[in-house]
């Protein structure tokens, strides 16, 4: 082979093995749950009361309480129960990254498997570090997952803004249909990027939001948001079809979270 050739395919092929090194997703942050006790101090922290969240909730959520918060088993357990000690009877918990694991775009996924009955609500969400925009919801919210037990098998992921959201009846969201999502775990995930937001179950894209480029009133998401983790009990939307008391307590499972750069291939 002539000098030249040679060099131009080693060229050729270093390039190549760059590209592909460099497109590999990078894992920026993780919690797999693998140490019992309570949740990592470092990684997340509570929000704590019972004044309904803006949803006329029931449930009080404790801080630093193994009953409503811990990690056994390689799993994170959000347990509600009926609680006569609290005033609205119920107790659970609510956890976040604020401060301590936040993110301007990537691929944000979690495994985890629902609770079931009426008066279930988990979710699996996020909100800005800050509220640049105004209160909410001008700075936005991305509902990764969320799951009421009156419609079982229904999952949904919807973002709210200030031109969409509910209180106006204008959010934007998809659903997806699943058997046996109270039994068994699945992948609920998001790949946000500058120009949308595709919503994935188990890397099957059902959703996607895109920046329709008219200003931060319909997309307010260039700026850094953190994770929630909750399991609610009641509230206008969980509760819409009352609360069975006979199904407590409930499991909001979660095997674990992950946040890439970017969408892993």
């Amino acid at each position: 082979m002539k000098p030249l050739i040679l060099i131009f395919c080693l060229l050729v092929s270093y390039f190549h093995a760059f590209s592909q090194i460099s497109s590999k997703a990078q894992l920026v942050w993780s919690d797999e749950f693998d140490s019992n006790g309570l949740p990592c101090p470092e990684k997340w922290s509570y929000e704590v009361g019972d004044h309904g969240w803006g949803n006329n909730e029931r449930q009080f959520y404790t801080q630093l309480e193994a009953k409503n918060a811990r990690v056994t088993g390689g799993m994170l357990v959000i347990e509600a129960h009926q609680d006569l000690k609290f005033p609205k009877g119920y107790s659970s918990a609510r956890l976040v990254t604020k401060e301590k694991g936040v993110w301007e775009y990537g691929y944000v996924e979690v495994r985890a498997k629902l609770p079931r009955g009426r008066g279930t609500w988990p979710a699996i969400w996020m909100l800005p570090q800050e509220n640049r925009l105004g209160s909410w919801p001008n700075s936005g919210e991305i509902d990764i997952m969320e799951y009421v037990g009156h419609d079982p098998g229904r999952v949904y992921g919807t973002v709210h803004t200030e031109a969409f959201n509910h209180l106006k009846g204008t959010q934007k969201g998809g659903q997806e249909v699943l058997p046996a999502l109270e039994d068994e775990f699945h992948t609920y995930a998001i790949d946000w990027k500058q120009d949308r937001i595709d919503f994935f179950i188990d890397g099957k894209k059902y959703f996607t939001f895109s920046n329709s480029g008219k200003g931060s009133s319909e997309w307010p998401f260039d700026q850094p948001f953190y994770l929630l983790l909750n399991l609610a009990v009641g509230g206008n939307w969980g509760g819409k079809e009352g609360i069975d008391e006979s199904i407590w307590p409930q499991q909001f499972l979660v095997d674990y979270v992950r946040v890439y750069d970017h969408k892993p291939e």
